[in-house]
């Protein structure tokens, strides 16, 4: 049988005393080289996207993608940080290869929703349906504001109630949005209102044309305003849109400088109809009710007061001392 050596324990303590002193420093060299190449690159990253930044924004003008190119080359920097590192630190092409590949997996099974947002942050940045500061509303969640930044994930927008929303790109691209800043921040509204058949229509229009000149937002004249092939008139107009069963539909029509002002336009716009029309004695139209009594609706007992008023008999009548004042009933 072999025997196996022993060695002393005072003999393997002595090894290791050798060993030691040489290797800790090596590591603790390259941990500390390591870490100096990170702070150096994050920096240098930093200081590269100051220094290319006007550049790209030149170049580009669209503040979206120059943000967007900025992260990228920032992005890229700190790549190549990393790259370093992973020499200093001993780690080989194998190792690197495999990390790209488990982290690949990783993406494609678990950051599916990261990647299609991806995806479409770059539909987004392509196609421009909104920029930085274009001011828009998500229509089926009734979200209204002013975009603060896109990148390739999601969008974010500070909505006019003071606060935030993120939305990712996945998911806003699959939405209703309306641009109120795509080409002009000029925006028109709209307003109906209903007179009766007796009112004055033509003064009901003027008057109306007249009390939104009267407000500080609403555009008041000037030449035509250009939508694609279509022109329309800068000042307000009021058109007739139907003949209701109550009552005379109007419709005002008139636009505001800023889309931000439209609660503040239409608040004020109906205050000044409202006020025009009283003084002119317009009256609104609202729902009456006729009832007709014939041949054949039977027969209904009133009563005829002291003012000769005639109202139906619903009941019946007590004077002042608690008598009833129609006995037959």
């Amino acid at each position: 049988m072999l025997e196996v050596a022993q060695v002393p324990e005072e003999e393997a303590l002595e090894r290791t005393n050798e060993i030691l002193p040489e290797a800790i420093p090596g590591i603790v060299g390259q941990l500390l080289l390591a870490a100096v190449v990170v702070v150096v690159g994050w920096y240098l990253s930093k200081l590269v996207v100051r220094l290319t930044g006007r550049t790209v924004a030149r170049r580009i003008e669209r503040p979206s993608v120059t943000r967007t190119v900025l992260r990228a080359v920032r992005f890229s920097v700190l790549f190549v940080t990393l790259i370093v590192v992973a020499g200093i630190l001993g780690v080989g092409d194998t190792q690197i290869l495999l990390s790209v590949t488990v982290i690949s997996a990783v993406v494609a099974v678990v950051l599916a929703p990261l990647v299609g947002s991806f995806v479409n942050g770059l539909f987004i940045l392509a196609d421009r349906p909104y920029e930085i500061g274009d001011m828009i509303e998500i229509v089926d969640e009734g979200h209204t504001g002013f975009v603060e930044d896109i990148t390739i994930r999601y969008t974010k927008i500070f909505t006019v109630q003071n606060t935030f929303i993120v939305i990712p790109n996945s998911e806003i691209q699959q939405r209703d949005v309306i641009n109120y800043s795509a080409e002009d921040e000029r925006t028109r509204l709209s307003l109906e209102f209903e007179i009766t058949y007796e009112s004055d229509l033509e003064a009901a229009r003027s008057h109306a044309k007249r009390a939104a000149r009267s407000v500080d937002v609403v555009i008041t004249g000037g030449p035509d305003i250009r939508i694609g092939s279509a022109r329309y008139a800068a000042a307000p107009i009021c058109n007739v849109r139907e003949y209701a069963d109550n009552g005379i539909v109007l419709e005002l029509f008139f636009w505001v400088q800023h889309p931000y002002k439209q609660a503040v336009a239409r608040s004020a716009v109906r205050t000044a109809v409202r006020e025009r029309f009283a003084d002119a004695d317009i009256e609104f139209a609202y729902p009456h009710r006729h009832h007709v009594f014939d041949a054949d609706s039977g027969t209904a007992r009133v009563v005829v007061d002291d003012s000769q008023t005639a109202r139906p008999n619903v009941g019946p009548t007590v004077d002042a001392d608690g008598d009833t004042a129609n006995p037959d009933r």
